[in-house]
This record gives C-alpha cells, sequence and structure tokens, in this order.
C-alpha cells in the first residue's frame, strides 16, 4: 500500500493514483479540487462515448487523465471513488470491480449505502479495501466546514489513514459512521426536507404562478423557501431519487410528511370554520410538536444559539421585492388576533413548516441530534427557518392564526396537500422512472429562473453557514470537545 502519511507536497512517484469512475458534477468537483490540491496522479472516467469529451475538457490539465472506461481505472489506481447514482451502483459495480488493483481502496459517493455496500461485498476481490464517503452537500456548494462521511468498512487503520489525508484537500470535517447509521442519519437529516421542497416546487407548477413575482413568498423565511426549492430542481433528478425510493427509512418520512400535511389542512379547515373545539385540536397538535422537538432547546441548559439570527439576514437574497407591510387587521379577526403583532412579512400559515415539525415528532426524530454531526446545507438552512418560527411564540401565534382563518392562502395549501400526498404515492411505486417523470415535469416549470436564484441561494448558504462554523466552533471550544 501506498505510504498512508502521504500528501500532495510529496514526489510523484510515491503519490498514490486517485480513480474517478462517474464524471457528473460530483465527480467532476472531486476531479477539481484534488487536481488544485496538487495531486499529480488522477485517473477519470465516464461513459465510453463520453471520453472524447473529457479528452478535451482536461488536455490542459496535466494531472488528470481521462481513460476510457472503469477498468482502465481500476487497475492503475491505488484509491477509487465511484460516482454513479444508487440506481446503477449494483451493474457499475459488477462490470468494473473485479478488474480493481490488488490492495487498492474503494469507495462510493452514493447517497444510499444498503447497495453500495452489497455491490461491494459481492463484485470488490477480497484483496482490496473498503473505505467509503460520502459528501453531504451538493457540487456547488463549497465544501470548507461541510460534513464528509467516512466509513471504514474492509480496511486495516493505514486504509483510513490514507483516505483522509487524500480528501484533507477539501477542508471538510470528517464524520465517522457505519453504512447502516449513514442511511439512517441521511434519512432523517433530508428525507423531510426533501419531501417539502418538492412538494413546494410541484404546488407553484399546478398554480401556474411563480409566487415571488406577485409579491407573495417574498422576504425573511420565505425567501429560504423559494430559494431552496429551485436549488433542489435546479439538480438532476437522481441526486434525491436514490435516497427517496432505496432508503426504507427515507421513505417511512415521505408518507409521515403527506399524513401529517393532510391532518393538518384538515384540523386548519375544521379548525376555522367557528368550532372552538377543533380549533383547540389544531392549536394542541402544533404545541405538542413544537415542546416534542424543540423543547429542551428553549430554555435552560438545552438553550442554543439559534441557526438563522434573523429574518432581515434573508431579504438581500430575496427574489422578488418586498411588499407593502401587512397590517394584521387585513386578515379576519379571531380571539387571539390582539396577541399578533404587525409585521412587514405577508402572514402565511407555513404549512411546510408545520407539517416538517410534525412529522419529526410523529417519528421520534431529534434533529439537533444530527445538526453537528451531519447535516447538509439545506436540512441545516430549513431547520434554522423552523426554528426561528417554533420558538417565536408571536410568529407561531401568526403562522397559526393564519392557517385557520386568512383564507387567501387556502388554495395554495391545498396545492401543497395534493403535491405532497402525490411525491409519497409516487416514492411508494418504487419507480426511478416515474420519479424522474414527476420531477423533471415540474423541473420544466422554472427553467430560465435557476441561475439567478442559484447565485442568490449559494450567497444565502454561505452567510448562514458562517455564522453557523463559527457558532460550532465556540461550542466545541467551550465543551473541550475535538471535531475531526
Amino acid at each position: 500500500m501506498i505510504n498512508p502519511n502521504v500528501s500532495p507536497s510529496s514526489p510523484r512517484d510515491a503519490q498514490p493514483t486517485i480513480g474517478l469512475i462517474g464524471m457528473g458534477a460530483m465527480g467532476r468537483m472531486y476531479a477539481k479540487f484534488l487536481s488544485d490540491a496538487g495531486w499529480q496522479k488522477i485517473h477519470v472516467c465516464d461513459l465510453p462515448s463520453k471520453h472524447p469529451d473529457l479528452v478535451r475538457e482536461y488536455d490542459s490539465m496535466p494531472n488528470i487523465t481521462p481513460m476510457i472506461d472503469g477498468h482502465a481505472v481500476s487497475r492503475s489506481s491505488d484509491f477509487i471513488i465511484y460516482s454513479i447514482e444508487a440506481e446503477f451502483i449494483d451493474r457499475v459495480v459488477k462490470q468494473f470491480g473485479p478488474s480493481t488493483k490488488v490492495n487498492a481502496i474503494v469507495a462510493g459517493q452514493t447517497s444510499v449505502k444498503a447497495p453500495e455496500r452489497e455491490a461491494f461485498e459481492k463484485y470488490l476481490p477480497p484483496d482490496t479495501y473498503i473505505v467509503s464517503c460520502h459528501s453531504l452537500h451538493g457540487p456547488s456548494v463549497n465544501p470548507f466546514g461541510q460534513p464528509l462521511v467516512l466509513i471504514k468498512h474492509r480496511a486495516p487503520p493505514e486504509a483510513l489513514t490514507l483516505v483522509e489525508n487524500i480528501l484533507n484537500c477539501f477542508r471538510s470535517r470528517y464524520v465517522y459512521l457505519s453504512y447502516e447509521e449513514h442511511d439512517l442519519v441521511t434519512a432523517n437529516t433530508q428525507a423531510t426536507t426533501h419531501a417539502a421542497f418538492l412538494s413546494m416546487g410541484t404546488a407553484w407548477t399546478q398554480s401556474l404562478s411563480y409566487p415571488w413575482e406577485q409579491g407573495l413568498y417574498v422576504g425573511g423565511i420565505e425567501t429560504v423557501k423559494v430559494n431552496l426549492t429551485l436549488r433542489i430542481y435546479s439538480n438532476a433528478w437522481h441526486v434525491y431519487a436514490g435516497l427517496a425510493i432505496l432508503n426504507p427509512s427515507a421513505r417511512t418520512q415521505m408518507d409521515q410528511f403527506s399524513k401529517s400535511t393532510t391532518e393538518l389542512f384538515k384540523l386548519m379547515l375544521a379548525g376555522g370554520s367557528g368550532s372552538g373545539v377543533e380549533e383547540a385540536k389544531f392549536r394542541e397538535r402544533i404545541e405538542w410538536a413544537r415542546e416534542t422537538v424543540f423543547g429542551n432547546q428553549t430554555t435552560g441548559k438545552g438553550r442554543r444559539r439559534p441557526i438563522l439570527l434573523s429574518q432581515e439576514i434573508l431579504d438581500r437574497f430575496s427574489l422578488g421585492k418586498m411588499p407593502p407591510s401587512v397590517p394584521i387587521d387585513s386578515v379576519p379577526s379571531s380571539p387571539t388576533i390582539s396577541n399578533i403583532p404587525p409585521s412587514k412579512y405577508r402572514p402565511n400559515s407555513h404549512l411546510s413548516l408545520l407539517a416538517m415539525v410534525d412529522c419529526w415528532a410523529q417519528l421520534g426524530i431529534k434533529p439537533y441530534e444530527h445538526l453537528a454531526l451531519a447535516a447538509t446545507p439545506i436540512f441545516r438552512l430549513f431547520l434554522g427557518v423552523a426554528e426561528h418560527v417554533f420558538r417565536s411564540p408571536a410568529l407561531l401565534g401568526s403562522a397559526i392564526h393564519s392557517a385557520l382563518h386568512d383564507t387567501r392562502h387556502r388554495s395554495d395549501d391545498l396545492e401543497y396537500v395534493v403535491a405532497a400526498r402525490g411525491w409519497s404515492q409516487c416514492v411508494s411505486f418504487g419507480s426511478f422512472e416515474l420519479y424522474k417523470r414527476r420531477f423533471e415535469e415540474t423541473r420544466s416549470f422554472f427553467e430560465g429562473r435557476f441561475e439567478e436564484a442559484g447565485k442568490l441561494g449559494s450567497e444565502m448558504i454561505k452567510a448562514v453557514m458562517e455564522t453557523e462554523i463559527e457558532r460550532e466552533g465556540t461550542e466545541v471550544e467551550q465543551s473541550g470537545s475535538v471535531v475531526h
């Protein structure tokens, strides 16, 4: 095996050959960072039909060598990463795995690890090692400070050390998990948030509207909803399909999210009809979810600095223009109306947030347990938005009031319920083709708006993540613990 303490400054002959099988967006990101760091022997491949394009693309980068196929990469590389969708990992490893070099280390970038593990154990020669990885962010996000999962499955300690040293150039935060732990954590941090944003996009598509262009969902926490929804749909469908369809825990969560959305909407209708008993049921359910998920985060020793320090920090990333301040007396009154202050942000039921927190509460998911461990930027931001609403009596009261008494949002909320149920049903069928069709139909509605949203979304994530990295660093210093 290559000296595990090797670095990009080591002589070329002492460096490992790094192989990348699959040159999609993540494969390209890995190639760029590894090359920029100074690793001098990077072998890459994609489908043979794409080989000429890769040769042209990397013609001016002598440390990146496009190979004709995965056999060539597997035979020549000391550390191999399969950047392949989970749907195809078995087929690709079956094809190229037997060619793996003796004592080579193999990893996979799949979002669902169960099929990856099965493929590696089935097709890789016994004289190879398995140290898998997974960057918990998209290819357009700066990996600095982001969680990078490492899974030492079948390997000696020095193999893990070599992988750590190769990937140090990302400046990511290593998270050490088993295959089983990875799939549970990724389901808990991604499934419900993906369901929430997928449903938003589909609901807007069915309404044939871009609400931020009409003065709706503009500014504050609405900015997060719009930018992250467009960010998800700007990516390839398979980025999300594997997690949703192949991870049993994720499928359970998408089903519960659909149930939570539907049940809360029914309670909104019943409570808004004038029945004090039904209104109390809705309020009690929201309060129960708040206490279950956020209870120990709001008082005493469990209190932590919130992710989102203020809504105003988000205003500069909005795609739409802020509407005039909305007086609270512009919506129907209720006995609790006097407790809700005026706001420059348009009142909203925030059904997606209420349903997400209710879903976590129903399934016993503790989102803060995964926050420092393996939170994606999208999960961190949407948890921050939910936390901002649920930890503020005024904001939560406004959302509850709007849900019960502001009928202007009823049609949007109805579309959201239908969309959430549709996505849950789609995933339950286990069909990648059906998922792709549903995703692409929604995606096409937003074509032409991705570029601006992508820029603003990246800036928004960067602004929030800078404060989060600072907060986590402070908490680590105070606790005296070490982050790897």
